[in-house]
């Protein structure tokens, strides 16, 4: 079996069709609960993790839906290709962002200092001179 011919194998359109659609709702009932999260929650740390992690998989979810959906291996290496980056910066940039925002939220007084179990920032509430 030549490697043209393997990428050539094509998986049953039904079968790849279902296996789609059940990522893709997944994903969405993911990034569903993320939004409920949001909006249910009432202080910043519970919100924060409601908003990163449930959203992030519900993505991963959704962009290995668009890959399998190509139905052949070539096409769906394809679509691995396509869709990894998209997933690599989410993987960098909603931990980092989840991160500025509650520090943040820790500086301006908005998180509950009785609800910390350790405060390690309980000498930095000041912004430093370099940071604007």
């Amino acid at each position: 079996m030549s490697v043209t011919s393997f990428l050539e194998i094509a998986v049953p359109a039904p079968v790849a069709e279902t296996i789609a659609l059940v990522l893709v709702l997944l994903g969405a009932i993911l990034c569903l609960s993320a939004a409920v999260g949001l909006l249910h929650f009432r202080d910043v740390p519970s919100r924060l993790h409601a908003g990163t992690k449930p959203q992030v998989l519900g993505l991963v979810l959704i962009c290995l839906a668009v890959a399998v959906a190509q139905r052949t291996i070539g096409g769906m290496l394809l679509g691995l290709v396509i869709v990894i980056p998209v997933i690599l910066l989410q993987f960098a940039t909603a931990p980092l962002s989840a991160h500025m925002v509650g520090r943040q939220a820790y500086r301006n007084g908005t998180i509950q200092a009785h609800s910390l179990v350790v405060d390690e920032y309980a000498d930095s509430k000041q912004t430093p001179p370099a940071a604007g």
